[in-house]
C-alpha cells in the first residue's frame, strides 16, 4: 500500500494499493517499444524533451515543495531547495548531454575507431522517501539523455507528491510508475535492464543480490556516516557553523550530512562549546514557518530507532552534552543532539544515525584522524578544516571515500561525481561519469 501523511498534521493525504504484477508487466511491454523509438531520436531531440521537462516543473514548483513539505516533514526552504536543484540539474544534463555523449574517435591500427554511448534499455529505479523528487531526477535525467526508458518504485511514504512528479514527466519520456509491492519489485529487477537504488544498506544487498543472479547492471548509493574532521589550524568559527548545518539540515536525514565530528584534541574544548552554541540556535516548529530550522523526523518508527541509538551510546559510556530527550506533544519531533566520549562499544560509533545527531570523537592529531575516519563501514563523504591545504590533501588522499572536501560541509555538485565506497554503495551519479553508469560504452572498429 502506498500512503502519504501531512507529517506535522498526522492526517492520511493520499493512498492508492499497489497494482498487479500483470498490469506492470504490461505497461513494461509498452515501455520496451517507446524506448527503441525514444533511442532513435537523437541526443538533441532528447534534450529539447528534458528542457520542456525542466519548464512543466519550474512551472508547479511552489506546489512541489509544498507536497514534499507536508509529506517528509522537511522545511519548506529546504524542500524548495531541493525541487530548485531538481530543475537545474535538467537544463544541465539538457545542456551538455551532446559533449559528453558524443563519440570518442581513438587512434589504433585501424582506419576509424570509435567509442559510442549507447542505451542499456529499461533502467528500474526504488527510490527512498526522504527527497522524493532530486532522487527521481537525479537517476532519471541521464538515464534518459543516454537513450533509456525508466521505471520508478517510489517510497510508499511520499505517493502523492511521486503521483505528481510522474505526472509532470508527461508522454514525450519514456516513463513508467511502478506501483509495486516487495516481491513483484523482485521481479521487474528480473525484467528490466539495470537498477538504480538509493536507500539503506541492508536493502541494498539485498537488491543487488538479486539483480547479480540476473547479471543486471547496479547503482547503489547507500547509507553514510561522514567524517568532518576539525584539524588544530581551522577556522573553528566556520567550521562550528558548517558542522551544525551539515548534521541538522533536513532534520539530519539525509546519508551525506556530516554525522561524525572529528576534532583533534588541541582544540577540542575551544570547538565543542562553539559547536554546541550553534546548535542551541535551532528551532523546532511548523515545517512551513521561516523561523523554524529543525524539522520533524518523517516517522515515529523512525524516531524510535534515533533515541534508541542514543540510550545505547549512553549506557555504554557516552555523554550527551544537548538533547537526547524525546519531546512532548504533536510531530515526530527529535531535539538537536550532541554525543561526546563516543567509544566502539557504542551502536552510533558503527552504524548511520538518520536523525538530528552528532557524535564528537576526539584525535590525537591529524594522522588519528584519518584513522578514525576510516573506522567505519560506510565511505560516502568527509570533510577537512584546516590552513594547511597542502596537508589536507595528503589526508584527503588516505580517506576511504568517494569525496573529500576541503574547508567546505559535504554536498552534491551536478558538475561532480556523487557516489561511496564501502557500505555506502558503488557507482556514481551527476557529471558526465553519472551518465556513463547506464550506457554500453561499445567499441567500433573499421579495417
Amino acid at each position: 500500500m502506498f500512503h502519504s501523511i501531512d507529517v506535522a498534521q498526522g492526517r492520511e493525504i493520499y493512498r492508492r494499493p499497489a497494482q498487479p504484477w500483470q498490469a506492470f508487466q504490461a505497461e513494461l511491454a509498452v515501455l520496451k517499444d517507446k524506448q527503441r523509438i525514444f533511442a532513435g531520436v537523437g541526443i538533441l531531440q532528447r534534450s529539447e524533451y528534458l528542457h520542456r521537462l525542466a519548464d512543466r516543473l519550474e512551472n508547479r514548483k511552489d506546489i512541489l515543495a509544498e507536497m514534499i513539505c507536508e509529506e517528509v516533514g522537511r522545511c519548506l526552504r529546504e524542500c524548495q531547495a531541493e525541487v530548485n536543484k531538481s530543475i537545474e540539474l535538467i537544463r544541465y544534463y539538457a545542456k551538455l548531454a551532446p559533449e559528453f555523449l558524443a563519440p570518442k574517435t581513438i587512434a589504433t591500427q585501424a582506419s576509424l575507431s570509435q567509442v559510442r554511448f549507447e542505451p542499456l534499455g529499461i533502467v528500474l529505479a526504488v527510490m527512498p522517501w526522504n527527497y522524493p523528487v532530486w532522487q527521481v531526477l537525479r537517476f532519471a535525467v541521464p538515464a534518459w539523455c543516454a537513450g533509456n526508458a525508466c521505471a520508478v518504485k517510489p517510497a510508499p511514504s511520499v505517493a502523492r507528491v511521486s503521483a505528481e512528479l510522474f505526472d509532470l514527466i508527461g508522454n514525450e519520456l519514456p516513463f513508467a510508475a511502478a506501483w509495486l509491492d516487495n516481491q513483484d519489485t523482485l521481479k521487474a529487477i528480473e525484467t528490466a535492464d539495470a537498477l538504480a537504488f538509493t536507500g539503506s544498506t541492508e536493502t541494498g544487498r539485498t537488491l543487488a543480490a538479486h539483480a547479480g543472479l540476473h547479471l543486471k547492471k547496479t547503482v547503489l548509493e547507500l547509507g553514510g556516516s561522514n567524517a568532518f574532521i576539525v584539524m588544530p589550524d581551522a577556522d573553528l568559527a566556520q567550521a562550528a557553523k558548517d558542522a551544525c548545518y551539515s548534521r541538522f539540515r533536513d532534520a539530519g536525514q539525509s546519508c551525506n550530512a556530516a554525522k561524525r565530528i572529528i576534532v583533534t584534541e588541541a582544540v577540542a574544548e575551544q570547538f565543542i562549546p562553539m559547536f554546541l552554541q550553534e546548535c542551541a540556535k535551532l528551532k523546532t516548529g511548523d515545517p512551513k514557518n521561516p523561523q523554524t530550522t529543525l524539522a520533524s523526523l518523517h516517522r515515529e518508527d523512525l524516531r524510535r530507532r534515533v533515541h534508541s541509538q542514543v540510550e545505547n551510546a549512553v549506557a555504554n559510556g557516552a555523554s550527551c552534552l544537548i538533547g537526547g530527550e524525546i519531546p512532548q506533544g504533536s510531530g515526530w519531533f527529535y531535539p538537536a543532539t550532541v554525543l561526546d566520549n563516543v567509544n566502539p562499544q557504542c551502536r552510533v560509533y558503527h552504524e548511520e544515525v538518520f536523525g538530528p545527531v552528532a557524535i564528537l570523537l576526539r584525535a590525537k592529531d591529524g594522522q588519528h584522524a584519518v584513522e578514525l575516519a576510516n573506522d567505519s563501514p560506510f565511505g560516502l563523504g568527509a570533510c577537512i578544516y584546516t590552513a594547511d591545504t597542502e596537508h589536507a590533501w595528503r589526508a584527503a588522499e588516505k580517506i576511504q571515500a568517494g569525496s573529500v572536501f576541503i574547508n567546505r560541509h559535504t554536498s552534491s555538485d551536478l558538475r561532480l561525481p556523487f557516489g561511496g565506497v564501502k557500505a555506502s554503495g558503488y557507482g556514481r551519479e551527476l557529471s558526465e561519469f553519472g551518465l556513463y553508469e547506464f550506457v554500453n560504452v561499445k567499441t567500433y572498429w573499421q579495417k
